[in-house]
């Protein structure tokens, strides 16, 4: 819980005081995660970066120490989904956008282990004998699954929301032909939300189980 803590404290703060080079202040339905961790749009890019990062590994130790305590096989699985999740998540404030190439990589397996881990919390809530979450983790979870997958499979339709119609994790910075609502920002930033109000439910949840 300190991980997703940290990690949403650096957001708000970055976004609070943030003001690009340029005089323009921050847009949630216009820029994007990276450019408010970038060092070259961002004055205070190093608060998102280090809460990105340290939060992070804080979930990536939960996962860790999950797996000693749960001897589920699908819960296996579901910890090491989730702990590969935060890790590139993590990886993006320690290789920011300045980095292209690598931002872009653990930006990328950020959505797609997000994506595979809520496919397995599906799983295992079906097949687990008692019902372990509630009814608001399940909403949140179908809300994240359905933002995560739009992020990464709406390019596939060529619908024009970006240049060329290339991935979404490809077109992370602003553009001077950029629209003031414009879509891979807003799923981007829907995707974060749900994803970590919805792993801050798990982890309340797996918690009351052990003290249990």
């Amino acid at each position: 819980m300190l991980g997703i803590f940290g990690q949403v404290l650096g957001l708000v703060l970055s976004v609070l005081m943030f003001e690009q080079f340029d005089g323009t202040n921050f847009s949630f339905l216009s820029n994007t995660l990276s450019e408010l961790g970038s060092y070259g749009h961002s004055y205070f890019a190093v608060i998102v970066n280090g809460g990105l990062f340290f939060g992070g590994l804080c979930v990536v130790l939960f996962c860790l120490l999950s797996l000693q305590l749960d001897a589920s096989p699908w819960s296996y699985f579901f910890y090491v989904s989730l702990g590969l999740t935060y890790f590139a998540l993590a990886a993006t404030g320690l290789f920011p956008i300045n980095v292209y190439h690598l931002h872009i990589i653990a930006i990328k397996y950020f959505f797609i282990f997000g994506s595979a881990t809520l496919i397995l919390y599906g799983l295992e809530q079906w097949i687990a004998s008692e019902t372990q979450g509630s009814i608001l983790t399940y909403i949140c979870a179908l809300f994240a699954f359905v933002f995560m997958t739009s992020f990464l499979l709406l390019p596939l339709l060529e619908l024009g929301f970006t240049v060329g119609d290339s991935a979404f994790y490809n077109e992370l910075l602003a553009e001077p032909s950029r629209a003031e609502i414009w879509w891979p920002a807003i799923i981007q930033w829907a995707s974060l939300t749900t994803f970590l109000f919805w792993t801050a439910l798990v982890i309340k949840t797996k918690a009351v189980d052990v003290r249990s």
